[in-house]
């Protein structure tokens, strides 16, 4: 019965709590988008009862539609004509530009962020720790680094949020590029080292990392 239970758990646990947490990011956009709905536009008053996810449907119509209207030659010039407002802001500038540039690297649609899963040696000699190739170092930084070879710049993530981490730039022949893939490597880094991929053969490109 012991065991019984305790395979049933391994079951359900996944399935719930990916319920759970859909229906709570569910409860909390309705919560936050519904009030600036009006009320002739809920179905509520028309049903008479309480459907969670709508207010997640008129973020997404909503979302879409701003996307379109910024494509275009109205949205783009109104879209640069607040920008400029917000540059001369001192504060608001910051911030903006800022969470701007985060939104650009993660929704771009031309560039894949984090396309490879590594390992590298930290924090010191003899360890080593997942982390996840972002881009080439450039400018300054990649001026600055006394290598010969191309130069990286990585997330290293921290075990069991892996939102939270250190951003290192270091040499492509100091990281051990790993066949697995980067959301196989997440589940690893999540899990704090429990859930492994399965096992695949090496690829001939493993191994370092060439200069590319």
């Amino acid at each position: 019965m012991r065991a019984n239970f305790l395979t049933g758990l391994v079951v359900i646990a996944p399935i719930g709590l990916t319920i759970w947490l859909v229906w709570a990011v569910m409860g909390w956009v309705d919560s936050f988008v519904l009030p600036f709905v009006p009320d002739r536009f809920k179905p509520e008053p028309y049903i008479g009862i309480n459907l969670r996810g709508v207010g997640v449907i008129f973020f997404l119509v909503f979302t879409v539609i701003i996307g379109w209207l910024a494509k275009g030659f109205i949205g783009r010039s109104l879209l640069r004509w607040a920008e400029s407002l917000v540059d001369r802001t001192p504060i608001v500038r910051s911030v903006y530009s800022g969470l701007k540039q985060i939104a650009e690297t993660v929704f771009a649609q031309s560039e894949t962020s984090f396309d490879k899963a590594v390992l590298v040696e930290y924090p010191r000699r003899g360890l080593w720790a997942i982390a996840f190739v972002s881009t080439d170092a450039k400018g300054e930084i990649a001026d600055a680094i006394p290598t010969s070879d191309g130069k990286v710049a990585v997330f290293l993530p921290t075990t069991p949020n892996p939102t939270s981490g250190f951003l290192l730039f270091i040499g492509r022949s100091e990281l051990i590029e790993l066949d697995m893939s980067v959301e196989d490597a997440a589940k690893l880094v999540i899990s704090a080292g429990l859930v492994y991929p399965p096992p695949r053969p090496r690829s001939e490109a493993g191994g370092r990392i060439a200069a590319e």
